[in-house]
Order: C-alpha cells, then sequence, then structure tokens
C-alpha cells in the first residue's frame, strides 16, 4: 500500500469518525481540505489565495449555502490561522472547526442557521513555511517568521508610521489581494503565547486617537464587545491571568496598543483599509503546547469560536441604491460620531455592512457632487436572528456611481493630519516632549 492511499484513507477515516487531534503538517492539511470539498462539495469551495516563499498553497476553504461566490446580505466572515508558524494552536482549532460546521450542517441547529447565513472563509496556516521550520518548544520555538525571516505581523500597511515602501511578503501580499475580492463584515486571526483578545488599534502617532495608554478606535465599543463575547464564551479567557509571565488582562480582553505597539498589523489593516473588523485571539500559553492538551484546548474555544462567528449580524446591512434603483457603488455611508480614518464605502454591488451595538443611529450617505441623504434608525441586537438589520437607502440620485478608488495611505493620519491640533507620526512625538520639558522647565 502506498504512502497516498494510506493517507487518503486516513483521511476519509477522519470525515467519518472526527478528525484526530494531533499536528498535521503542510501536506496532510491539503489532503484534508480537499477530501472535505470531495465530500461536501455543495457547502464547500476551496481555493489558493496565493504561495509562500517556499512555493506551499495559501488554501482557504470556503462554506456556506453559496460557497462559491458572494450573495447580496449575505455576509462574509473569516478566520486566519498560524500567522505566525510556531504558534499552532489557531490552527488545530480551525481544522477542527472545519469538522465541526461540515459534520453538523442540518443536523446541529447552530451551525446550520450559521451557514445559511454566513459565508465563512478559513485560511488555516497563513504561514505553511514556518510552521514546518517550526520546533515543538513551548516559548522558544523556531519558525514564528516566514522563509525570509520576516515577521507577516510587522509587514502590512500601517496607517501611523509611514512603511509603504516595505517590500510585502508573498503571504502578506496574497492576504491583501484577498481583501480585496471579498466584501470582509468580520474576521479573527488566532495566535499563541498569551490567553487574550487583543483589539484596534495596535498602534498610533500620538494623536487623538492616544487616551489614557490605549489607542482608541471610532468603533471601540463595537470592539470591546466582541473581543468580551469570545473571552466570556471561552471556558477561562475572562479570567485574565491564565499564564503565569504574562500581564493580568481585566476580562480577558486588551486594547493592542496597551499591551504592546505594533506596526505593520494585520487587524490594523483590516479595520482601517478594508471596512473589515477584525480582532487578534490568543489562545494558549505555550505556543506548541503537547498534542495530549488540544481536546481540552479545543473544548475550551468551540463555542466561542462559533459565538465569534454570530456577531458578522451585528448592526446593519442593506444597499444604497439611486432613484431608478440602481446600486451605488463608493457611497460613502457614515454613522455620526464615528470618525473612520478611511470612510466605509458601498461594493460594487452598492452594499455596505455596519457593525454596531444595539440602539439610535444617524446616517449619512454621500457620493461627491451631490447633496448628502440623512437617516436616523434604531438597530436592534441582530446575532439572536442571525441577521441584521437590513436597511436601504433610496436615494434621489440620477448620476451613477463615483469613480472606484483603491485604498491608500491618505486614508490614514499621516497624510491626513496637518498643524498642531493634528500632528504627523514623526512630528508629534518630539514635539511633545520638548513641550512638556518646557513646561517643567517653567514650574522649576
Amino acid at each position: 500500500m502506498s504512502n497516498l492511499t494510506l493517507l487518503l484513507g486516513l483521511l476519509n477515516f477522519a470525515l467519518c469518525h472526527g478528525l484526530e487531534f494531533r499536528y498535521h503538517n503542510s501536506t496532510e492539511v491539503e489532503e484534508y481540505l480537499k477530501a472535505v470539498h470531495r465530500n461536501y462539495s455543495s457547502l464547500t469551495h476551496l481555493h489558493s489565495i496565493g504561495k509562500s516563499v517556499e512555493g506551499r498553497d495559501l488554501w482557504v476553504l470556503v462554506l456556506g449555502k453559496s460557497p462559491t461566490e458572494h450573495t447580496i446580505g449575505i455576509p462574509e466572515f473569516k478566520y486566519v490561522g498560524n500567522m505566525h508558524g510556531n504558534e499552532v494552536v489557531g490552527r488545530v482549532m480551525l481544522l477542527q472547526l472545519i469538522d465541526h460546521l461540515t459534520q453538523g450542517y442540518l443536523s446541529d441547529p447552530q451551525v446550520t442557521r450559521l451557514l445559511n447565513s454566513t459565508r465563512v472563509h478559513i485560511l488555516v496556516s497563513m504561514n505553511p513555511d514556518g510552521f514546518e521550520a517550526s520546533t515543538r518548544n513551548c516559548v522558544y520555538s523556531e519558525g514564528r517568521y516566514n522563509k525570509h525571516g520576516v515577521d507577516l505581523n510587522r509587514n502590512f500597511p500601517d496607517a501611523f508610521q509611514s512603511n509603504m515602501d516595505m517590500a510585502r511578503e508573498v503571504e502578506v501580499q496574497a492576504v491583501m489581494d484577498w481583501l480585496q475580492t471579498e466584501p470582509f463584515v468580520l474576521s479573527a486571526n488566532l495566535h499563541g503565547g498569551a490567553v487574550v483578545a487583543s483589539y484596534p488599534y495596535d498602534n498610533s502617532n500620538g494623536g487623538n486617537e492616544l487616551q489614557w495608554g490605549s489607542s482608541v478606535s471610532p468603533d471601540d465599543d463595537v470592539f470591546i464587545h466582541l473581543a468580551k463575547t469570545y473571552s466570556f464564551t471561552h471556558k477561562s479567557m475572562h479570567n485574565g491571568n491564565s499564564c503565569y509571565d504574562s500581564k493580568d488582562f481585566k476580562d480577558g480582553i486588551t486594547n493592542g496598543y496597551n499591551w504592546y505597539p505594533l506596526k505593520g498589523g494585520m487587524q490594523d489593516y483590516n479595520y482601517i483599509w478594508d471596512q473589515c473588523l477584525e480582532i487578534t485571539l490568543e489562545l494558549s500559553c505555550c505556543k506548541y503546547p503537547p498534542e495530549t492538551d488540544l481536546p481540552g484546548l479545543w473544548e475550551d474555544n468551540k463555542q466561542a469560536l462559533l459565538a465569534y462567528m454570530e456577531l458578522v449580524h451585528l448592526g446593519v446591512k442593506g444597499q444604497v441604491l439611486d432613484s431608478r434603483g440602481t446600486p451605488v457603488e463608493n457611497a460613502i455611508v457614515e454613522v455620526q460620531g464615528r470618525n473612520n480614518l478611511c470612510p466605509f464605502k458601498t461594493d460594487r454591488n452598492g452594499e455596505f455592512y455596519r457593525l454596531l451595538l444595539p440602539g439610535n443611529y444617524t446616517f449619512k450617505v454621500t457620493v461627491p457632487g451631490e447633496e448628502p441623504l440623512t437617516e436616523t434608525m434604531s438597530i436592534p441586537y441582530g446575532p439572536d436572528r442571525y441577521s441584521a438589520l437590513t436597511h436601504n437607502f433610496i436615494t434621489p440620485w440620477r448620476s451613477g456611481s463615483p469613480p472606484t478608488t483603491q485604498p491608500t495611505e491618505t486614508c490614514g493620519p499621516i497624510l491626513r493630519n496637518t498643524g498642531l491640533s493634528n500632528r504627523g507620526a514623526f512630528f508629534d512625538r518630539p514635539l511633545a516632549l520638548l513641550l512638556a520639558l518646557l513646561l517643567c522647565i517653567l514650574l522649576l
């Protein structure tokens, strides 16, 4: 019997009896995902978004009623694992999640409602080269970086400190290109080395976003709710002190910048430039725990992973339509009091999604050359019904959609800020320190 035949036999057994709790190498993961797609072809779609430095495919499995393409009104959700190759728990959790979702569809009510109302994308390993190079050490394992020795979570464009001239690694560029193909609404990337849910911003230039040691986004209330939902559904994350060598995290959550500043991170990039709210989930104190720990880690995270996915149905969704009922692309949909660095815009279907907590909100919809449309609405809690509030903005315009523009750094505060009230990234901190020194001298 050939090794391939044996592997296929083991994979078919796993599909029928549940996936084995162990660390699967990149070849095994690829074959497992292909087997899942073969066995659940109407529920799944498998594609590669690119290749790693060493040529390994970055496989994404899509699950849902219409897995091959976006459906208007159905939000797009994603999980990304193994961004750091030696942080391996997220990789295992996502494989187990795939197993749970495929086997539970049409038999488990929660799974069935979730996949009927959501299109789910799972990138099991963003850094397969790092995983293959990693060693089984709890803290000091090799394999964090990609084959070029680059930390992928420091390689994305940063809105607060200019790094646009930095070379993008192929894995990072693949994810950036992927984000342009789907209107993602909510996301999480899975890490290890702590047990905490971290949310944006990860960085700051010392502007108005910096408040009491945290870099606060316009959607801070939503991010805190996202993080707390995961931490309190998790078996122990909400206790906040799971790891002996880590700081205590109140309620098991933290603002990213308050934990430590991070330049070029993926969650800020998703939020600022792709209007996809993303948090970082640190799932284990040990980056590469013994395989005997994996069943318990799955039980700790299983319901939290599902509960977090349901939050894609927060807030409001709909389309912006002109007076003829034609979708308006690139219309700006703003929520009063939330000044996003990059304004949220409608996609090619005129579609928008805004994750918001229950309450009353005023929206302003604008396109160049037209009078803004303003409406106030009351938003209920959508996840209980697996659907955000649906509301279409019907405009009096007949001028068509504004021109398509690609995300650029001008959305960020570096180029936007001018003068002393809105300072630039490389000017702000030295000036602040100088003023503080002068004040101290005057007081003396």
